[in-house]
């Protein structure tokens, strides 16, 4: 097992996760806290076919935070029916009891399947638009809830930080982004910074309706790949 290294808070609370599942199917399910950090949580009674570093929301009465899965136990083992789960806005109140300092969670359980955040390919019209003023028109070719790859012929140094508004059908997600690396007269590849909730769980709804089409990884010799 890996290092602990955040003190938890053991306790059972009755929550509700929901999102999407492994096979791209939305779900909600009622379960239970095992214990509680800052920035994680683990979970107990969990039925749903989930998958390491997928995104999903959690709600504990009126409010709701979304956390990323760093862990899902393994078939057959104690641990079957328990998630382990990242907060990803920690400043966000979720509990209304107090919880121990902050400090990363690197537990993982020998049954764990790690994977890098899986990737979907699509076409959607995106609208870039920088500090500065400017704005531009691209079109989204790879896209994950931490990033994308934009095709756009501007040149834009790595570290840029703009706006970008990806279009799905008459809805729309903003996020505040970056640029973590470009291809030279192709395009740019974007980590989010800053995301709300709603565009949060818009992206998800789509990429749910992409997952047959997910890729588990970057690809690499000059082609394009996804900002995370």
């Amino acid at each position: 097992m890996g290092r602990r290294s955040q003190p938890r808070k053991e306790i059972e609370v009755p929550v509700r996760i929901f999102g999407t599942d492994s096979d791209g199917r939305v779900f909600s399910e009622k379960v239970s806290t095992v214990n509680i950090s800052r920035s994680g949580v683990e979970l107990a009674g969990v039925t749903g076919k989930l998958k390491p570093e997928e995104v999903i929301g959690l709600s504990c009465g009126s409010n709701r935070v979304h956390f990323r899965i760093k862990w899902v136990g393994g078939a057959g083992t104690p641990k079957a029916g328990h998630v382990g789960l990242m907060n990803l806005t920690p400043e966000k109140p979720l509990w209304d009891f107090p919880l121990p300092s902050n400090a990363d969670d690197a537990y993982q359980p020998g049954s764990v399947e790690l994977r890098k955040h899986p990737r979907y390919r699509c076409q959607n019209s995106v609208e870039v638009h920088l500090k500065q003023g400017a704005s531009f028109w691209g079109t989204v070719t790879d896209l994950s809830l931490g990033g994308c790859y934009v095709e756009i012929p501007i040149p834009l140094e790595p570290g840029t930080k703009l706006k970008v508004g990806i279009w799905f059908g008459q809805e729309k997600a903003w996020a505040e982004a970056q640029v973590a690396h470009r291809t030279p007269g192709m395009g740019i590849g974007l980590r989010f910074l800053e995301i709300s909730d709603e565009d949060l769980d818009r992206i998800s709804r789509f990429l749910g309706s992409l997952a047959p089409f997910a890729r588990k990884a970057a690809r690499v010799g000059g082609t394009p790949r996804a900002g995370i």
